[in-house]
């Protein structure tokens, strides 16, 4: 039986040997995908290919694709570890053609690949095929069925399907076609509903599809119009755990040898003995009928009032130990998958946050973690170590797993943080049930008062009726309270906490669990997810430049060589010659484009883009902004555009944004000028980047990771992957570093046209995973400190960098750092602020000394202050100066007030048998205010204190009530009415209330008020 490792072999084996290039998986995290939140196809690494935006040096291709499904359109986390093919991460098994073979080729590979004994030998009665039966105005797939029939597939088994099986396109214009799918039949065993005879097509669970050949041959335009592609394509799309499922004979992808390592280790690591229930309907296994919930609903208020989930804390003794075991098998699966997903993201940069794509990486881990508690894990070591064992098991394949020791140290923290977040949420779910017990409990008096008036009044029938309007319920006696399901999502949400966790506290608590609230906020919050990541998607190449991009394509070499005619190679290429040289003479003008459209020409002032047929102007791209420049006209005398930038609309060809000063037109010929001050200040701080990245890694860690770049010509920017802040003292190690490498005037060496594989392993030069690298390469190399694969522009030797100064050192999201600095002229200005304020800083500031620590901790002797620590040193002298007259004045107010507490007899006021104090006391902090009406409280043993303070033209209320009369008053409804008089608002506990307004003048009037406030509530 064939492993999955060799599944994947032989599948990238068959298609290599077949002309096709082996081509390593992109990273989870679209480089060209700005809408995309993850990569979750095969597809996503070749879209611009497709698109027309970008050409290869090959034009078959086949690869294993590390996917990603858990967050926006493409969301099944919940589904996950409850059914069989259900995951978050999953491999893609694909091949590729750019506009070489098409469906008649792709078709005889798959069939061979699958039934054929020498590679899956798949028996073939056990295989159906669908293809497109023409809906939506289109033609039906006849030339798909007849290849499918010439492959020996029975007609019985070819199935005909509509646009929503056998149709695809990538986006609502742009390239699209028919597909075509093969189906296995896993046997009456596999489905979910029981059946035992269904035929193809039932969606029971029985029929998996394991591939789909997508036929990309039209390309759709804004009026919706299907035109033929000049090249048509291919795109596949193989799942690794499926067809390893069928070829290991097992009826769940969990079951496979992916899995498995991974369930038993999940059931070491938390003591579970049931790893090998077989997943299914939640929670029945496959194949067999899902064990039943019996919900009882409220048919009035669709409100579940009995729930059985997955197992929770102190579960009731009447669960069946099979349901429990379908429920610790659920968990286990859950665990092994998320450990995959959560290894593969964080390798590939992605960190936990509360935002995008850290947020669902977030969101994946804490399930893991939950079902870890769940299966009474308390320990936070679970994830950790099922982390390590899928780098054990898949690196080897995916070397980026261990890349980095940052994944290993990213998941201890999440697990630390998890643990006490659910300590956290599990109190605050507490205070959420007392609460709706308490108000509960207020509104049962008022309902009983309020019948007992009106039986009183003689209408005993509103009495009835008034009753069940208050109480909100038909039968009060018979249908318990509801825990609110919005209100319960803000837990699961932000704490983590799990859905039977707070479904089995709400039935502990006597409340019913409002299940449909619940599951409307997760819709909700799932349609805010996918709105966050809408956008303008990337359309195929301005039409403009499609035409220059075709010309470009390389065709197909005949022995090897081109067999265009010399006319018609590289007609439109646009050559850069910029590494050597900033000026270029008798450059010509291919095109010329505005407003985006082709154009003949530019007038004086008009704005447009031109491409030449070579050009020293170096395109933004990696970071690096595009250089800036001139164009003259062949005498050099006079400027006949000025260049603005220069970007890369398509691959090899230069857009030079222009504003043109002369009449300029396609077929002239110009002189170009690259603005060398510019260029070599961006090459200073192109330099000094490579160095600061490799300064980083040295002082802080091989984890960290480029995050993104900026490289202009006034400074640099670069973010990095890191889990804390950097110290000041690793920041100032890290710059006396990377300074020393510019003073030893290092050699910066290029290495042109590098074997990508001689790059990696020979040169160890850095690639960042997720990149486009070609086969072929450029190597940075500064010494034995820094290699990279870069294309940018670079200083010929460290030491024109001149110096580099770190400016500042910031977070921009959860686990990435951005630096900024400064190089050549930026450093002296720098340098030259800084004397200007250590001069005016020493005009004030006397000499200091202060005491140096080595690295040991031990204390060195006391040497003479910078400016910078002897302003620190003053201002922190200030500081504990102000804080200690804060302390004083503080106590000065509080001894004042306290003393009134003596003096306000005559202000309280019995309002029908309760005494209320209402006293105002200015300049006193909320802390303080809070200890005065305990005071106050303790002082008239029963009743209500009212205090308002004015500071600085804002209002400050607090209300406290003592215990025993919480049932009738609640301080939060007298606060609110009494904060209205003062332009505020406010709330709090029963006993305890705080508000603020913003207008003192009204306080006096507030206060005298609150009598009444009390008064209206008693009566």
């Amino acid at each position: 039986m064939l492993t999955g490792s060799q599944i994947r072999r032989r599948f990238l084996d068959y298609f290599v040997q077949r002309g096709h290039k082996e081509v390593h998986s992109s990273s989870l995290v679209p480089t060209n995908g700005p809408t995309l939140l993850f990569t979750n196809a095969g597809m996503n690494q070749f879209k611009d290919v497709f698109l027309g935006l970008e050409t290869r040096d090959y034009n078959r291709a086949t690869t294993s694709q590390k996917c990603v499904r858990a967050g926006g359109k493409h969301n099944d986390l919940e589904n996950v570890g409850f059914t069989n093919r259900h995951h978050t991460f999953f491999e893609m098994l694909g091949n590729f053609s750019f506009g070489d073979y098409f469906k008649k080729d792709a078709i005889a590979y798959a069939w061979e690949l699958i039934t054929s004994k020498d590679w899956f030998g798949i028996d073939k009665n056990k295989l159906y095929v669908t293809v497109f039966n023409g809906e939506g105005g289109m033609s039906r797939d006849a030339e798909a069925y007849d290849l499918w029939v010439a492959q020996g597939v029975p007609k019985e088994r070819i199935f005909e399907m509509g646009l929503k099986d056998n149709f695809w396109q990538m986006g609502d214009t742009g390239p699209c076609g028919p597909c075509s799918e093969i189906h296995y039949d896993m046997g009456p065993a596999a489905s979910e509903h029981g059946h035992t005879d269904c035929a193809f097509t039932c969606d029971c669970g029985r029929y998996v599809e394991i591939w789909n050949l997508v036929f990309m041959q039209f390309d759709r335009d804004s009026s919706g119009k299907l035109n033929p592609l000049p090249k048509p394509s291919i795109d596949t799309g193989m799942g690794l755990e499926r067809v390893t499922a069928v070829l290991q004979g097992v009826i769940s992808n969990y079951d496979t040898d992916l899995f498995t390592p991974l369930i038993k280790r999940a059931a070491e690591l938390t003591g579970t003995t049931n790893a090998h229930v077989k997943p299914g309907l939640r929670p029945g296994g496959a194949g067999q009928r899902p064990v039943p919930t019996q919900p009882k609903a409220d048919p009035n208020l669709g409100i579940t009032t009995n729930h059985v989930g997955t197992a929770a804390l102190g579960r009731p003794a009447e669960q069946s130990s099979a349901a429990a075991g379908h429920k610790s098998a659920a968990s286990l699966r859950v665990i092994a998958d998320h450990s995959r997903a959560t290894a593969f993201l964080i390798a590939d940069g992605v960190l936990p946050s509360n935002e995008g794509r850290g947020y669902v990486l977030r969101k994946i881990m804490r399930r893991a973690m939950r079902h870890a508690w769940l299966l009474g894990q308390r320990r936070p070591v679970v994830l950790s170590e099922m982390v390590r064992e899928v780098q054990k098991m898949m690196s080897d394949v995916y070397p980026e797993l261990t890349a980095s020791e940052q994944v290993i140290r990213v998941v201890n923290e999440e697990e630390r943080r998890f643990h006490h977040t659910m300590e956290v949420g599990l109190e605050r779910l507490e205070g959420d049930l007392e609460e709706i017990r308490h108000r509960s409990r207020q509104f049962d008096e008022g309902s009983v008062q309020l019948q007992h008036e009106l039986w009183q009044a003689g209408k005993p029938d509103r009495a009835v009726r008034g009753k069940e309007i208050m109480q909100g319920r038909p039968d009060p006696g018979k249908t318990p309270l509801i825990y609110p399901g919005d209100q319960a999502f803000k837990l699961y949400d932000t704490f983590g906490l799990p859905l039977d966790f707070m479904q089995d506290a709400a039935r502990d608590a006597g409340l019913a669990f409002d299940q449909p609230g619940f599951d409307r906020a997760m819709a909700e919050q799932r349609e805010r997810a996918r709105a966050s990541w809408k956008g303008a998607g990337k359309q195929a190449a301005n039409p403009a430049y499609q035409a220059l991009a075709a010309a470009n394509i390389r065709p197909t070499l005949v022995h090897g060589f081109d067999p265009r005619p010399p006319s018609e190679r590289n007609r439109w290429n646009s050559e850069f010659h910029g590494y050597g040289q900033t000026t270029l003479k008798d450059c010509r003008i291919v095109a010329i484009v505005r407003t985006g459209l082709e154009a003949p020409e530019l007038r004086p002032g008009d704005e447009g883009e031109i491409i030449l047929d070579h050009t020293p102007f170096y395109a933004e791209s990696g970071g690096q902004v595009g250089d800036r420049g001139w164009f003259y006209s062949d005498d050099h005398n006079t400027v006949v555009a000025e260049v603005r930038g220069c970007y890369s609309p398509i691959q090899g060809v230069r857009a030079h944004q222009v504003i043109a000063k002369q009449p300029i037109r396609v077929g002239d010929k110009v002189d170009v000028v690259v603005n060398a001050d510019i260029r070599e200040s961006t090459m200073r701080n192109h330099t000094a980047t490579h160095l600061l990245q490799a300064g980083l890694r040295e002082v802080l860690g091989k984890h960290v990771k480029q995050a993104g770049s900026l490289v202009a010509p006034n400074h640099l920017r670069f973010d990095f992957s890191h889990f804390t802040g950097v110290a000041d003292e690793e920041l100032q190690d890290i710059e006396d570093l990377i300074n020393k490498e510019v003073l030893r005037n290092e050699k910066v060496e290029v290495i042109e046209n590098v074997p990508i594989d001689v790059a990696i392993n020979e040169y160890k030069a850095m690639a960042l995973f997720g990149e486009k690298y070609g086969d072929r390469v450029r190597v940075i190399k500064i010494g034995d400190f820094s290699t990279e694969l870069c294309g940018g522009t670079h200083t010929a030797a460290t030491g024109e960098i001149g110096l580099i100064k770190v400016l500042k050192e910031g977070s921009v999201s959860s686990g990435v750092r951005r630096i900024e600095a400064v190089t050549g002229e930026g450093s002296l200005k720098h340098f030259r602020q800084d004397h200007q304020l250590e001069s005016v800083v020493a005009s004030f500031v006397g000499p200091t000394l202060s005491q140096k620590t080595r690295k040991d901790g031990a204390p060195n002797e006391e040497v003479p202050a910078s400016p910078a620590e002897a302003l620190k040193l003053e201002l922190d002298k200030k500081d504990s100066e102000i804080k200690r007259l804060q302390r004083e004045l503080d106590q000065v107010r509080m001894k004042s007030a306290s003393s009134t507490v003596a003096s306000v007899t005559d202000k309280i006021k019995e309002v029908h048998g309760v005494k209320v104090l209402a006293h105002r006391v200015d300049n006193l902090e909320r802390a303080q205010m809070r200890t005065l009406v305990d005071q106050l409280r303790d002082k008239l043993g029963s009743g209500v204190v009212v205090l308002g303070s004015a500071t600085s033209g804002n209002v400050a209320l607090i209300v406290g009530v003592t215990k025993d009369l919480t049932q009738k008053i609640q301080a939060g409804k007298v606060i609110g009415r009494v904060a209205e008089k003062v332009g505020g608002k406010g709330g709090g506990r029963p006993d305890l209330a705080e508000a603020g307004g913003k207008n003192p003048e009204a306080l006096d009037a507030a206060l005298s008020e609150s009598y009444s406030v009390v008064e209206s509530m008693l009566t």
